[in-house]
């Protein structure tokens, strides 16, 4: 009977198995070129994966199921698996969203862009493994590159061939740089046609292959980008420094900035990594506002999950979230850079495409300016009502780089221009496009700087995106979005910008409390030694809590903001505190009369057109909270960011126990985001893993 018994399970094991396939393959954009982070589902179950940074995955599923690939900003795509076990799919745009709208004589077509979605199932061959060299392409974007040429009227484009110098590929973003070496220091220089290139290359050199050999040999693309240099805040002790004071900090560019470093297999530099703008980046499940004050304060205290020794205390603020049809009219004028830095492909090309989602929602009362500069500034489209989408885009279309960069004389005719069409009890509003890459005229982030104080007096705020890599100017930029009362976004693909300007419009462009300030004064009773986490080029003197002359951040509808305290209690020993020489004449026993308060949060804002700020107080008692599934996605954030930084403070923990806090705290993710960011992490696990070995 026993015999029987197991002869039947093994029959049943081996049936099982039988049912089951192994399924891999490859995922490409229109243009050929891979996409990582693609999410790859078994219809119907929860059995999924994504892709890597070639845009590879691999997946078991059952015989004659239906897999289903889905990538914010493109077509999801359904494939019934048959019988072989390699399926290369290649995704649409959505349609929807990025429908172009062109002028062709004196009449109006609307035109698609005709790309294919359907799913390729064969064997692959094998392949040299080119692609790894090029990771990071931008999707859903037309490239205009070597020998482009386009019909004004119905936007015929032609793409770039591959850069093969010196037996190394050149990633798409680079052509510019390698267009620009001199006659004198190239050797040889061959052009492939398709067939030979695609033999050699594959389908990266889908439009044909230029291979140069240089004169030196052995060619070296040298990136010089700028980020200003941060100090970590370090625990302080109560006692003597009961207050923390810091400006709100709405900005989410570093962290897309960090996922294109980590998409494109490069280290991230330290200097990069802003904490505070990581955890910003994500949703939170906080209440919305139920007084008359514009966003709800909401706090928490839990066990650090890094360190037994200490607690996570969480902040959070939840803007009132409005809806588009509720929002003031819009006097926006874009200042896009078309010098000769921007002619990289995830430059001016991805730019165009991504205002082109700002201007679908763009409503009939809404006003459109255009202010280009390169070597001068100049007005290319005046004031135009949103419901002229085709006239807007039919501007943008016609965009093309090169030249210097005339960033300071742009931004004061931009200005100017928001000045002369500014609309009282509306949304006035600069918004600069550009690398950040500042050459003619004002080019010093002083020099910026002191010009977009002067320029905010007017009540025009300015936002600020970030474009391409190479000599991408983070420092710069950030600077003016923080002087200029406005928010910096990086853009690296079409999803970051359908989440900037797509699912996030009202928070990206309508402010509803400025120079928001927050200060924390912890009970020396309860708390030893506290450190806030990121917000270090945030932070404000003490005093400059109270006064209104002190810029800023400023907090957008729906806008999130969170910041992370990481405490020591008081009877706690920890490493990290710091003891003191006793004080002679100030007492350090604290109040006895609050025993029960942690901490007391207090924040100021001003009405988006007021000058005096308005003041409310959040008490937190000392209880310890469950941490919420939020909160744990908030701290993997964290923790992943300070060992990017090699904080002091993690102590030990590894990308793993990332991986597990943000596994667990994943939630609903709606959007994939959360999803995304564990592929990251893992991504940069395994890179890890690899260069060790």
């Amino acid at each position: 009977m026993k015999n029987a018994t197991f002869l039947f399970f093994l029959f049943s094991s081996m049936l099982l198995s039988s049912q089951q396939v192994k399924i891999s393959g490859t995922v490409s954009d229109h243009a050929g070129d891979p996409m990582p982070g693609v999410n790859v589902m078994e219809k119907g179950t929860t059995n999924g994966t994504q892709t890597d940074f070639d845009g590879h995955y691999a997946i078991i599923v059952s015989e004659g199921a239906e897999l289903s690939f889905s990538y914010i900003g493109c077509k999801n795509l359904t494939v019934k698996i048959r019988e072989s076990v390699v399926v290369n799919v290649s995704l649409e745009e959505d349609l929807q969203i990025l429908e172009e709208v062109v002028v062709s004589g004196y009449s109006i077509q609307k035109r698609r862009h005709v790309m294919g979605s359907v799913a390729m199932v064969n064997m692959q061959s094998p392949k040299s493994n080119i692609s790894r060299a090029l990771q990071g392409k931008v999707s859903g974007v037309q490239i205009r590159g070597i020998g482009t040429v386009e019909n004004k009227s119905v936007g015929t484009k032609v793409n770039s061939p591959l850069y093969i110098v010196d037996g190394v590929p050149i990633k798409k973003q680079y052509n510019s740089i390698v267009q620009s070496l001199k006659s004198e220091d190239i050797n040889s220089r061959k052009e492939l046609n398709t067939t030979e290139a695609q033999n050699l290359y594959g389908q990266n050199a889908k439009h044909g292959c230029i291979v140069i050999h240089t004169v030196k040999g052995k060619y070296v693309i040298e990136e010089d980008e700028n980020y200003a240099q941060i100090t970590e805040n370090q625990f302080q002790n109560v006692a003597v420094n009961p207050l923390s004071t810091f400006s709100i900090d709405v900005d989410k560019a570093a962290y897309s900035n960090i996922r294109r470093f980590i998409n494109n297999g490069q280290n991230v530099p330290v200097d990069a990594v802003k904490i505070e703008e990581m955890i910003n980046y994500f949703d939170y499940d906080y209440p919305q506002p139920s007084d008359e004050h514009p966003f709800s304060v909401n706090t928490e205290v839990v066990q650090t999950p890094w360190n037994v020794d200490t607690k996570l205390v969480r902040i959070g603020l939840q803007g009132k979230e409005y809806l588009n049809e509720e929002l003031p009219a819009s006097n926006l004028t874009f200042l896009i850079d078309v010098s000769g830095s921007m002619s990289a492909n995830n430059k001016l090309p991805l730019l165009k495409s991504a205002f082109k989602l700002l201007v679908n929602q763009l409503r009939e009362k809404d006003r459109v300016s255009i202010v280009v500069y390169a070597g001068a500034a100049g007005v290319v489209l005046a004031p135009t009502s949103g419901n002229n989408k085709e006239k807007i885009m039919s501007a943008l279309n016609n965009l093309e780089a090169g030249g210097s960069t005339a960033g300071g004389e742009g931004i004061q005719l931009a200005y100017k221009l928001a000045e002369k069409h500014f609309k009282k009890n509306g949304n006035n509003r600069v918004i600069l496009a550009t690398d950040g890459d500042f050459n003619v005229g004002l080019s010093s982030d002083k020099d910026m700087e002191d010009l977009i104080v002067e320029k905010r007096e007017s009540g025009v705020f300015l936002s600020v995106l970030g474009f391409g890599m190479g000599n991408y100017m983070d420092s710069k930029l950030e600077t003016l979005a923080d002087q200029g009362n406005g928010n910096h976004g990086y853009i690296d693909t079409m999803q970051e910008a359908q989440k900037l300007f797509g699912k996030e419009f009202g928070g990206t462009l309508f402010t509803i409390a400025k120079d928001v300030k927050l200060q924390v004064e912890f009970n020396p009773v309860k708390v030893k030694s506290y450190r806030l986490i990121g917000y270090e080029n945030r932070l404000l003197a003490d005093e400059d809590f109270i006064d209104d002359t002190k810029d800023a951040g400023e907090l957008g509808s729906g806008h999130k903001v969170t910041a992370l305290y990481e405490i020591i209690e008081t009877g706690v020993t920890s490493a990290y505190d710091k003891e003191i020489p006793e004080l002679k004449y100030t007492n350090t026993t604290g109040n006895t009369g609050f025993s029960d308060e942690l901490f007391t949060v207090k924040f100021r804002y001003k009405k988006p057109d007021g000058n005096k700020s308005i003041e409310l107080v959040h008490v937190q008692n000392a209880n310890n909270q469950e941490m919420s599934k939020d909160f744990q996605f908030t701290a993997a954030v964290a923790l992943f960011g300070q060992q990017l930084r090699k904080s002091a403070f993690i102590n030990k923990t590894t990308f793993n126990n990332v991986i597990e806090l943000a596994e667990n705290g994943r939630g609903e993710d709606k959007n994939g985001y959360r999803a995304e960011f564990i592929r990251l992490v893992k991504s940069i696990n395994e890179k890890l893993v690899t260069d060790n070995y």
